[in-house]
C-alpha cells in the first residue's frame, strides 16, 4: 500500500468537505481543519456510520408448489378422436377430455381458465410459490384428464387446482366448488386435505369477487363427487372450481372482462395461500 505525507492527507481532508454540498463555507473549513489537526483518527471519526441494507423479506409461499390445470384446450374441438377417446378414471371410463362450453357470444371456456390460470401463477409466483401448468398454450389439444391429475402428482404438489367455467341453464347463476370423495383408490389419503383447500378456495372467492353461492349445484358452494378422473387419480391433495355459469348473461359479462378475471386470479390465490400457511 502507498504512504501518502500527512500535508496531502490533510489537503483531501479539505476536499472531501467541500464536496459535501450541505455544508455552510465555515463549517466545511473547520471540519477540514478537525482533519488535518487530529489526522487519520479524527478523519475516522468524521466519515458517516455503514448502514446495513434491509434484509428482503421472505415470500409467504416459498418452498410450496402448485399446480394449475386450466380447463379444456382451445384445439380441442380440432381432434374430436383424440379427445373422444375413453379413459379409465377408476369408477367409470370417461372421455379423455372435451371441449368445454362458452358465453353466448362465443368466448370459449378454455380461454376464459387459461386465462385466469395463467393470472394466478403471475400472483403465485410473486408469492414465492412454484407453479405448474397443465397445458402451456391454448391452441393445442389435451391433455386427458388422466395425465392432467398424473402431472400434479409428479409433481408432489401441496395443493393443485382445476379451473372452469360451467355451462347450465341461462337462469342459474352462481359459482361452486367440486372435492372428491373417498372411492377405494389413490384419492382417499388426501380427501380430507382435499376438502379443507375447497372450504378455503370457496371463502376467499366469495369474498374477493362478490359471486353467489351456486343456486343449482351443491350446497354453499359445495359439491363432492367421485366420477372426476382429474379427482379420483390425485394422489395430492386437489380441487375443481367452476368459476360461474357461463351461459348466464350478468355472469358472462364478468368471464368477459379481464379486470373481474384479475380479480378472481387474486381471490383464488388468497384461497390458495390461506390453505398452504394453515
Amino acid at each position: 500500500m502507498r504512504v501518502f505525507p500527512a500535508s496531502v492527507l490533510a489537503a483531501c481532508g479539505l476536499i472531501v468537505s467541500a464536496c459535501g454540498g450541505a455544508a455552510t463555507a465555515t463549517g466545511g473549513s473547520a471540519a477540514g481543519q478537525a482533519v488535518a489537526n487530529g489526522g487519520p483518527a479524527a478523519a475516522k471519526a468524521a466519515a458517516p456510520a455503514a448502514t446495513t441494507p434491509p434484509m428482503k423479506e421472505a415470500e409467504p409461499l416459498t418452498g410450496k408448489v402448485v399446480v394449475i390445470d386450466p380447463g379444456h384446450n382451445g384445439g380441442n374441438y380440432r381432434d374430436p378422436q383424440a379427445i373422444n377417446r375413453k379413459v379409465n378414471v377408476l369408477t367409470q371410463w370417461k372421455p379423455c377430455d372435451t371441449t368445454g362450453t362458452s358465453t353466448n357470444s362465443g368466448y370459449s371456456e378454455a380461454a376464459f381458465s387459461w386465462d385466469v390460470s395463467n393470472r394466478l401463477a403471475k400472483i403465485l409466483k410473486a408469492r414465492g410459490a412454484t407453479v405448474k401448468l397443465t397445458r402451456n398454450s391454448n391452441d393445442g389439444v389435451g391433455p386427458c384428464i388422466t395425465q392432467r391429475a398424473a402431472i400434479g402428482n409428479k409433481a408432489k404438489a401441496d395443493a393443485a387446482i382445476s379451473i372452469h367455467g360451467d355451462g347450465a341453464a341461462p337462469a342459474n347463476h352462481g359459482f361452486h366448488v367440486i372435492m372428491p370423495k373417498k372411492i377405494n383408490g389413490p384419492v382417499d389419503p388426501v380427501v380430507a386435505k382435499s376438502s379443507r383447500l375447497g372450504i378455503d378456495v370457496r371463502d376467499a372467492f366469495h369474498k374477493g369477487t362478490g359471486l353467489p353461492y351456486s343456486t343449482y349445484i351443491g350446497r354453499d358452494a359445495l359439491n363432492y363427487r367421485n366420477d372426476l378422473g382429474g379427482l379420483n387419480l390425485s394422489t395430492v391433495p386437489k380441487i375443481f372450481i367452476e368459476c360461474g355459469n357461463m351461459r348466464n348473461a350478468a355472469e358472462a359479462a364478468k368471464f368477459q372482462d379481464p379486470r373481474f378475471r384479475q380479480r378472481m386470479a387474486l381471490a383464488l390465490a388468497n384461497g390458495l395461500q390461506h390453505y398452504l400457511q394453515s
